[in-house]
């Protein structure tokens, strides 16, 4: 059935040819003024938010990121995106305004499903934890990319192609969010007004997001939109009580090789897959949530805070803080 919205936005066209080279030559100056100005500031308050070799693997990462991008681009663009959007199923008419609002919502809705699978199978979390490794948070740890990503991220762009919207203008709208996506990246800004943090993902949302702490894992997925996260439970307040702890519940003995910043999660499936269980355990070391083993010995998130539930409730009877030491 091919179903017609009247949203097409070729009918009133653009008052500016805007497209992702424009773009880039848009953010790169930004992104420079934000950092440098951010890397001042922390430097003469003697915060330490920045370090030599972190910014370096940052970069590093993001560059490895960049060119499987390009290189892969060609195929996923203007081969499976477009042979979906020939294919699709409704077709977008009308005001270009409400196109794009439109594919701002659904594009960040994608990337919150996205998100999450990376946080909850442990095969695609092998590829995101390269996100969360540091453990320092400023604006270039938004540049720290999960190298493999664009091998499968546009797996979550065949919906938005098959409702109409264009596989061109969703890899456009994917790099505008993502520039706020950045920049939430701070620690710098504590607290946006109220209005702001009920609708959109703020700093402090953020913060969370990057924290080892129990209670903060596998919390605020979204890029732009903190609503998903409330609507789908996965929402969390930064605590006053909580201080965030950045990096992974175990962090890596060598944080700045290379080679072992992004494959170390794949070194420690390849040990898990040869215990000595069932094949169906060894696919759950695949497919369940990091953390999760057919012994108990590792355990996943959501195990670890529903442990640690009953200490918490103790703790407000209390009214004196939780501290949790835990690691997966």
């Amino acid at each position: 059935m091919f179903v017609s919205f009247n949203i097409h936005h070729s009918t009133f066209p653009m008052p500016f040819e805007f497209n992702e080279n424009t773009f880039i030559g848009v953010s790169i100056p930004l992104y420079a003024i934000v950092i440098g100005t951010e890397i001042l500031v922390s430097h003469f308050q003697l915060r330490k938010y920045y370090s030599v070799k972190e910014t370096i693997i940052n970069v590093y990462l993001t560059l490895l990121n960049a060119s499987i991008d390009v290189l892969f681009r060609g195929i996923y663009l203007f081969i499976i995106l477009q042979w979906f959007f020939d294919h699709r199923i409704a077709e977008i008419k009308g005001h270009p305004f409400v196109y794009w609002a439109l594919l701002f919502v659904l594009e960040d809705l994608a990337f919150y499903v996205e998100h999450t699978v990376d946080h909850y199978c442990r095969l695609f979390w092998a590829v995101h934890v390269t996100h969360h490794s540091s453990q320092e948070f400023n604006l270039t740890t938004g540049f720290r990319s999960s190298v493999f990503q664009p091998l499968y991220r546009f797996l979550y762009f065949i919906p938005l192609v098959l409702l109409g919207f264009k596989p061109l203008d969703i890899v456009l709208m994917y790099s505008i969010t993502q520039v706020y996506g950045i920049l939430v990246h701070t620690q710098m800004i504590k607290k946006m007004p109220a209005w702001f943090e009920w609708l959109f993902v703020s700093p402090a949302h953020h913060r969370v997001h990057h924290a080892s702490n129990v209670v903060y894992l596998d919390k605020n997925m979204g890029m732009c939109l903190i609503i998903w996260d409330k609507f789908f439970g996965t929402f969390q307040e930064e605590l006053p009580e909580e201080p965030v702890v950045y990096g992974l519940t175990t962090n890596l003995p060598q944080p700045h090789h290379p080679l072992k910043i992004v494959f170390h999660e794949w070194h420690h499936i390849g040990k898990d897959l040869q215990r000595p269980t069932s094949f169906a355990n060894k696919l759950k070391y695949l497919f369940m949530p990091p953390g999760w083993s057919h012994d108990g010995s590792t355990k996943t998130a959501k195990a670890l805070q529903k442990e640690l539930l009953p200490a918490t409730e103790q703790a407000v009877f209390n009214q004196r803080p939780v501290l949790t030491e835990r690691s997966l």
